[in-house]
């Protein structure tokens, strides 16, 4: 994104004739939605579940399905039915439509349902018990038709009840922080802590049934007169589930400074839960999840292993959590001393790393804790209860996002407290803090200079975590007994993997979704396209090996890998300036989610779905003055001063959302609508500008490559899901594809001014070359295929296939063209996907036959590359594992998506 020479004559062009540099509105022929398709496929849909076993415990399931152009319109009604031709209840609602007005997008939400299938137009069938929701009193209440859940408009208490039949199963639901306001990092501090809880600031019901609601609940965290890290909660529910869902997401609002050991600093972070307790306390039961489905299975009053035996079937009975005969029938030497075995209130279980967790439990508080063993990455899992009823309850994601723990309070009591910590009070604070002091740069020059050495972008205060958010998930269920170890088993699973209904690949495929003929199916029909598919496979089993041999986990980081590798190491550079998070660096997030769509395959969506969580959340800034901006791949995920669309990009989200209706990254989408707003803010430019530049409301420099891919992203998928503002979006759309097709040089220009009022690119006066290796390797290629399918602007799809046409010519074809070559370029392989869809686009022979010289010849990875890892041990390696040192995440991402692309568009014309 190089600067516009000549910016003040630009500048006045901008201000002073915009309006009439530009002929769109809505209805001009030149920028008009491509017309409806004369026919479409509306055939019935096979749905299947990502991993074995379908829904299992989990309360419900949502999907995502796209549709041809033309073949549903709104209105259209479905309906579901399994492999035996039974009705399956569902609830369907539209989540983005076609520019002609039919549906491209629908939801399906469904609460039942183990094997494949089958989603038709129809009326949909009814569920036996319907979900509810009534908010006329001073609680809102879902009931499922097995549980009814009252959820709090107001106060402290989020759910103020969870019942089940006239059984009360848990109450006071409330969110708890743990606020530590010194931190030391020697040995002689005093640890002072505070707590807040959870306010509610608003309630909004965002479904209400007949088979799936939704409740949001928005709020920050208070104590007295301070109110900070806001939260936002959202509470799933299915009809017929004795379960329901939370969707957990924080916003970090608070201060620490480098240097400086005052500061908000978080200790705990969790939600808690009191649970009443009925029974005797020999029939009270506490289980809780160690690795894979193993538990701890005890109770409150243990009668096993005693010194008198009160009898094989009284033992196999608490073990089992079924209700004991009374005490009268036992052998008398036991239930004449029942009085003298000890009453097991508190239990914790703390993952501390993605290592190790502890188990321990004691009587009550003011007693010495007990050792209960002990293992190496807990399920998340656990339960507390008796015959009479019982609450189960999960972390999902529970070692990986460490610390975690889980708490169990006063199990002897009437009343236990279960409390989830999303970060352990037993770890350290939550050390937010920029990583180092500066050393000394504190001018642009110097910045730059040591750009040049750490590959680090830094300014003072820019390194902030101010702003950024993470989501967690959690599962509870009200039980009306204490549940048998196959109900444990299948809960414990659907903590650990959320049960995913899925359309196949065929159908994304047909309906031309996410850039029609991108992708298709893996093909190993000829040696060559075997050969790449060998390389893809290679690849994304690599980098998920590499997460777990190089422990990539944690609260902030679980989700993203590492940048560029240290050779000499034998260690990736986590420690090195811009070579270690990679933060969405050249689009890994669409290599992944594309290699999931044209597979289908369970490991890469939730490989890809980990990847969005955190690049949505950690890598962006949602609150504050960098608001709709993301951060350049450093040691911390916000430390560079790199403050990007590139980053924020919508189209990162896109996948995710569509394919599961998943309301928090709809949220994120959203708020990326006014992002164009940032420019005014922050000059992404700023230190490397040789002309004068003040940002300017009616003249905003904006490159036509990472900055316009972020923005029209955002723009594009609120006009498809007709957000509150789809028709600004819209407008945004189509002004600025107009725009940059008038430039003298089209998207050879670079970029434009950009007034945000109108949403319009002045059009320069002068040609200019001005071509970025980065401009197209942020999802631009991805979101002009979409573009050029929806929109009918033939002067717009030109200076694309130009750009595409130019950007691997040589440097005398690109003089002859524009006057001047593009000067030095590097990342061809990448861009060979430009050249084969201009080539299908175009017809053109010889960019077809570019594009495999260029993938198979030129940068990147080569078929001559080693394809293989070598064995890493001690000494050379922390811990036993594998190497492949000539794996860079650039290259991955880069190789992933032009093989993918390259394949499905000329796969057929192959060298």
């Amino acid at each position: 994104m190089s600067p516009i020479p000549r910016r003040s004559l630009l500048k006045a062009a901008a201000v002073a004739g915009a309006a009439a540099q530009f002929s769109w509105v809505p209805g001009a022929r030149d920028a008009e939605a491509a017309p409806r398709a004369e026919t479409a496929d509306d055939g019935p849909v096979t749905l299947d579940w990502l991993e074995d076993g379908g829904l299992g415990a989990a309360p419900g399931s949502t999907v995502g399905v796209p549709w041809p152009k033309g073949a549903h319109q709104p209105g259209q009604t479905f309906a579901l039915t399994d492999a035996g031709g039974k009705a399956v209840p569902v609830q369907s609602w539209p989540i983005a439509y076609w520019p002609d007005g039919s549906l491209k997008w629908t939801a399906h939400a469904v609460s039942s349902g183990s094997g494949k299938l089958t989603l038709t137009a129809g009326d949909a069938a009814a569920p036996d018990k319907k979900v509810t929701v009534d908010k006329s009193g001073g609680t809102i209440d879902v009931s499922t038709g097995v549980i009814t859940v009252k959820i709090g408009k107001n106060g402290s208490t989020i759910i103020k009840s969870v019942t089940r039949g006239s059984t009360e199963i848990a109450r006071n639901g409330r969110l708890v922080l743990v606020r530590q306001p010194e931190i030391e990092d020697e040995d002689q501090s005093t640890v002072r802590t505070e707590r807040f809880d959870g306010a509610i600031g608003e309630v909004t019901v965002e479904q209400d049934g007949p088979v799936r609601a939704v409740v949001r609940i928005d709020g920050k965290h208070r104590k007295g007169g301070r109110s900070w890290l806001p939260f936002s909660i959202r509470l799933y529910f299915y009809a017929g589930a004795d379960s329901f869902r939370m969707v957990h997401t924080i916003t970090y609002d608070g201060t620490q400074e480098p240097g400086q050991a005052s500061g908000d600093f978080i200790r705990g972070l969790g939600v808690r839960f009191s649970v009443p307790m009925r029974d005797e306390s020999y029939d009270r039961h506490i289980r809780i999840g160690g690795e894979g489905t193993g538990l701890l299975r005890e109770a409150v009053k243990g009668i096993t292993g005693l010194r008198r035996d009160p009898g094989a079937a009284v033992q196999a009975a608490q073990y089992a959590g079924q209700k004991l005969p009374d005490p009268s029938t036992w052998d008398q030497r036991v239930t004449t001393r029942l009085q003298y075995i000890p009453e097991w209130g508190d239990y914790t279980l703390c993952q501390l790393s993605a290592d190790g967790f502890t188990l321990r439990k004691r009587t009550k508080k003011g007693y010495g804790w007990i050792g209960a063993g002990g293992g190496r990455r807990a399920s998340g899992f656990g339960y507390v209860g008796g015959v009479s009823g019982g609450f189960s309850f999960g972390l999902r994601d529970f070692w990986e996002k460490y610390p975690a723990q889980l708490d169990i309070r006063d199990a002897h009591t009437d009343a236990a407290q279960v409390t989830l910590w999303l970060w352990s009070p037993e770890a350290q604070p939550m050390d937010l803090r920029f990583y180092h002091d500066g050393m000394g740069q504190d001018t642009y020059a110097k910045q730059l200079e040591g750009l040049n050495i750490t590959y680090e972008d830094y300014e003072p205060e820019f390194g902030t975590p101010y702003g950024i958010a993470r989501t967690s998930e959690l599962l509870f269920w009200a039980n009306d007994s204490t549940p048998g170890a196959e109900t444990l088993a299948q809960q414990v699973a659907a903590v650990r993997v959320l049960p995913q209904l899925a359309a196949p690949p065929r159908q994304l495929i047909k309906a031309k979704v996410f850039g029609p003929g991108l992708y298709s199916e893996p093909d190993r029909s000829t040696p060559a396209k075997a050969k790449i598919e060998d390389h893809l496979d290679f690849l994304f089993a690599y980098y998920k090996d590499q997460v777990e041999q190089r422990r990539w986990y944690g609260f902030w980081d679980y989700g993203d890998f590492m940048h560029t590798y240290d050779t000499v190491r034998h260690q990736w550079r986590y420690d090195v300036g811009g070579y270690a998070w990679d933060n969405s660096e050249l689009s890994p997030d669409i290599w992944l989610w594309f290699a999931y769509i044209r597979s289908g395959r369970a490991d890469i969506f939730r490989f890809a779905e980990a990847l969005t969580r955190h690049t949505g959340e950690v890598d962006v800034y949602h609150i504050g003055q960098w608001a709709g901006l993301g951060t350049r791949h450093g040691v911390q995920h916000y430390a560079d001063s790199a403050k990007q669309q590139r980053i924020a990009n919508t189209t990162y989200r896109r996948y995710y959302y569509f394919l599961t209706a998943d309301e928090r990254v709809g949220d994120l989408m959203h708020a990326n609508v006014d992002s164009d707003e940032t420019f005014l803010v922050l000059d992404p430019q700023r230190k490397v500008r040789t002309d004068p530049y003040t940002p300017d409301r009616h003249a905003l420099s904006i490159g036509f490559g990472t900055d316009w891919s972020g923005l029209v992203s955002a723009w594009l998928t609120e006009w498809e899901r007709k957000g509150p503002k789809w028709e600004k979006a819209k407008a945004r759309v189509l002004s600025t594809m107009e725009g940059i097709a008038a430039q003298p040089n089209g998207f050879v220009q670079g970029s434009g001014l950009y007034d945000l009022d109108t949403g319009k690119f002045a059009v320069a006066s002068s040609p200019v070359v001005s071509v970025s290796h980065l401009s197209a390797v942020f999802g631009l290629n991805e979101l002009c295929a979409e573009l050029i399918d929806l929109v009918d602007m033939p002067k717009f799809h030109q200076a694309y296939f130009d750009y595409c046409r130019y950007f691997n010519a040589t440097k005398a074809e690109q003089k002859a063209r524009y006057g001047s070559d593009f000067g030095t370029l590097l990342l061809f392989q990448g861009h060979s996907r430009l050249d084969a869809y201009a080539a299908v686009q175009t017809g053109d022979a010889a960019l077809a036959k570019r594009a495999w010289a260029k993938f198979y010849n030129s940068d990147g990875y080569a078929e001559a590359s080693p394809w293989k890892t070598e064995p890493l041990s001690g000494p050379v390696a922390l811990v036993a594992g594998s190497e492949a040192a000539w794996v860079s995440s650039n290259d991955t991402a880069l190789y992933g998506l032009a093989a993918i692309e390259n394949l499905a568009l000329l796969g057929d014309r192959m060298p």
